[in-house]
């Protein structure tokens, strides 16, 4: 059994761990960590974003997990990619969680759209007489609040709730679809933390129980917004009225703007953007910005009834996020009489 774990020593730091394409782009670098059982000796490892390189250490009898970390330099911020166990007869497990966002660094959706979480098991034996470690991995799901409107990069992940549990008997792909996110919240759209689903394997009395693979993902809350300034009582006579719109919760790569059309409010209606009314949302996180509309009269130049939206487009399509109508009554209208002296 010696000669063939130490055979293990030659397996390359490739194993299930991938990274995702467009991490390299953000300044990120990548280190594996070699977990050794039952002890837990770690040795790290740095990596480039592809390629593979011999593991450090030989995997003894109990043996080894391996992580794939992302280190972000600015801010400094770590992230467990990805996770693999290695075994004689434990099985292999992956875990992909795929959501309407195709952002790649980490899976991310938001807190009012569904996601789908895939977990492809194999190596399980189907003898009854096997032992049970080598016949059933346990599947858990826990879920975390992100407090204080954070982000993620700080939270202590060993205080996630776990939500549910369970265990899978026989190889092959599961799929497992929700709607929404369980992550708790008196306000459903305006929940922020993650979902992580683990796969493990079973104690026995040659290995302890040990993480196969676990992915998480990210929700973040819908947007909204409050727009001051304009209302369904403003009738503009003259100089457009300055505006105000406060925006809370935009979606990680979102763009966000005002527009104005003639007529009364219908959803899908392509108006006019308002000048200096765009926001673009870059990064991982969502952010609150506002907007102050001056001189926009150039877009308002009839008379009559007119809608202004709030609109953002996100990977989940266009919302809008407020509308009002106001009046344009500029014209001036002079009722009088002619008469003449004879």
């Amino acid at each position: 059994m010696k000669s063939v774990l130490r055979a293990f020593s030659l397996l390359t730091l490739a194993l299930a761990l991938t990274v995702p394409a467009d991490l390299a782009a953000n300044n990120y670098t990548f280190f594996v960590r070699q977990v050794q059982m039952p002890l837990g000796t770690q040795w790290d490892v740095s990596v480039d974003q592809e390629g593979s390189r011999q593991s450090p250490l030989a995997i003894n009898p109990h043996g080894a997990r391996f992580e794939l970390w992302a280190v972000k330099s600015a801010p400094l911020t770590s992230y467990l990619v990805d996770t693999t166990y290695v075994n004689s007869y434990v099985p292999v497990a992956t875990v992909n969680i795929t959501s309407e966002d195709p952002y790649a660094v980490i899976p991310r959706t938001r807190a009012d759209r569904p996601f789908t979480v895939t977990i492809s098991v194999a190596g399980m034996s189907s003898d009854p007489a096997a032992p049970e470690a080598a016949r059933t991995v346990k599947l858990l799901r826990h879920v975390q609040d992100y407090p204080n409107n954070g982000d993620g990069s700080n939270i202590n992940r060993n205080q996630a709730t776990l939500y549910s549990q369970g265990s899978l008997n026989n190889n092959g792909t599961h799929t497992l679809s929700y709607t929404v996110t369980s992550i708790p919240g008196g306000d459903r759209s305006k929940v922020r933390g993650e979902e992580r689903f683990s796969v493990y394997s079973l104690q026995d009395y040659q290995a302890p129980e040990s993480q196969l693979n676990s992915k998480f993902i990210q929700i973040w809350p819908v947007a909204d917004c409050s727009v001051a300034g304009i209302s369904s009582s403003t009738v503009v006579k003259g100089i457009a009225p300055d505006v105000s719109i406060t925006l809370q919760d935009l979606y990680p790569e979102s763009v966000t703007y005002a527009q104005v059309y003639q007529g009364s409010q219908s959803l899908g209606t392509q108006g006019a953007l308002v000048p200096g009314a765009s926001i673009v949302v870059n990064g991982s996180a969502p952010r609150n910005e506002a907007i102050h509309l001056r001189n926009w009269d150039s877009v308002i130049e009839a008379d009559g009834t007119w809608t202004m939206e709030i609109l953002t487009v996100t990977p989940f399509g266009i919302d809008r996020l407020a509308h009002t109508t106001f009046t344009v009554a500029r014209s001036i209208k002079l009722n009088g009489a002619v008469t003449s002296v004879d």
